[in-house]
């Protein structure tokens, strides 16, 4: 067996991580993961790019044995993606980390052969090609699940697996605007605004990611295993609630405003004297009423504009109006101290630089640093969710295409003269 799930039974002991710290750099992947909560789950990640790539990287970050699987010549076209150093991408460093490399092309019959016999002994495969792409290497799910009845295939895809435009090419730049948020993202006198990274890909890398997980259960019960079709655009447009039910009850259509929005004033970033910036949400009457007394205006809080939420809303205008000009005559320093000692709820706009600064981000271990085989230390975000008892752990970088080809094909008891033929055919 490649991989054993489910993991064996939790110890009637229970005990807590130690207390956050930083990590040392960690040179080998080696490192035990007996004690994290998917050891033992075998996942072959043969998307490109992100948003199955991703959702592999989180479950490997939890222990999870993964093996991702790229073209023998032209590696997952992420490695070419900037930030560059030495000619190799930052970007692949952190989403290829974690997992084991093989080489393998899959339009080649004996490259589908032997992903075949990965899958076999797999718990899930992630992809996220064009629809009819599997099927067209003879490794759709049918296929699949002829030699895994409990695989899980979780499929990524630019409109998901069914409807008229399943078959069209999705980014998630184009599935953004698909979503309609750009439609109400950004000021009222510029164009739509898109995210500035590839949202789309990593809220679908989530959703698909859960939805793993949902499906890993069912398995785990009933032996049986099932198909988890993500699409890029839907878990955009989930998250926007009150657009449907606005526009079907109301005939709602939200409109760009900025940083401002219909639902709740003041919110809004504002200048102050120095150059900075402060964001301010104040949703209730009570986290109003303490902006009111820390700005020292405290009737506004009993003004009929702004005697609550709806008024203020209506009133935005004229309320920015009075915040702006208050955060304008200050400095950053003072206009922080002052919110803070009335409970103020804001925040500074913060770039990485003052990320990289910042002791919160260094207490939760948001940036951590590991050991890179080829720019020594390297710092990359840290594993999220935190788990008290099992938590997840960066064990490596991303590596060199076909890492760990040799390994993953001898435990298909492949000899060293196939391996060698493999090699010749440009099969791996």
């Amino acid at each position: 067996m490649l991989w054993a799930w489910p993991p064996s039974q939790p110890r009637a002991t229970c005990r807590l991580s130690p207390p956050l710290m930083q990590l040392p750099p960690i040179e080998s992947h080696h490192t035990n993961v007996k004690d994290m909560p998917l050891r033992g789950l075998g996942v072959l990640d043969i998307g490109t790019m992100i948003a199955g790539p991703f959702a592999a990287t989180l479950m490997a970050d939890f222990g999870a044995d993964v093996i991702k699987v790229e073209h023998p010549t032209q590696g997952d076209p992420l490695r070419g993606w900037p930030p560059i150093k030495n000619g190799q991408s930052l970007w692949w460093k952190v989403i290829a980390r974690n997992k084991q490399l093989l080489s393998l092309n899959l339009s080649h019959r004996e490259g589908q052969a032997i992903l075949r016999k990965l899958a076999r002994e797999a718990d899930v495969l992630i992809e996220n090609f064009r629809p009819k792409t599997l099927e067209r290497w003879d490794l759709g799910p049918e296929v699949l699940h002829s030699v895994n009845p409990r695989l899980v295939v979780a499929r990524v895809s630019g409109y998901g697996q069914s409807g008229p435009y399943s078959r069209r090419p999705g980014y998630a730049t184009i599935a953004e605007a698909y979503s309609g948020i750009p439609s109400f993202t950004g000021f009222s006198d510029k164009p739509p605004t898109l995210s500035a990274f590839p949202l789309g890909d990593y809220v679908a890398a989530l959703f698909a990611f859960s939805g793993i997980m949902m499906a890993l259960r069912e398995a785990e019960a009933t032996g049986c295993g099932q198909v988890v079709d993500t699409s890029l655009y839907e878990p955009l447009f989930r998250l926007v609630e009150s657009q449907v039910v606005g526009y079907d009850q109301l005939g709602l259509v939200k409109t760009r405003r900025g940083n401002r929005m219909d639902e709740d004033s003041p919110r809004n970033a504002y200048a102050t004297s120095d150059g900075e910036w402060v964001v301010i949400s104040t949703g209730s009457n009570r986290t109003f009423d303490r902006l009111a007394r820390a700005i020292g205006r405290p009737e506004l809080a009993q003004d009929p504009r702004f005697i609550d939420n709806p008024a203020r809303v209506v009133n935005g205008d004229e309320l920015d109006a009075i915040i702006a000009e208050w955060i304008q005559a200050r400095e950053l320093h003072e206009v922080l101290a002052t919110f803070e000692e009335h409970d103020v709820v804001a925040g500074v706009v913060y770039d990485i630089r003052r990320i990289f600064e910042d002791p919160h981000y260094a207490a939760r271990e948001n940036i951590i640093t590991i050991r890179d085989e080829d720019f020594g230390a390297l710092r990359m975000q840290g594993v999220v969710p935190l788990l008290s008892r099992t938590p997840g752990q960066v064990r490596h970088t991303g590596r060199s295409i076909g890492h760990d080809s040799e390994e993953i094909l001898r435990r298909l008891d492949l000899s060293e003269a196939q391996i060698a033929a493999l090699r010749r055919e440009r099969v791996t």
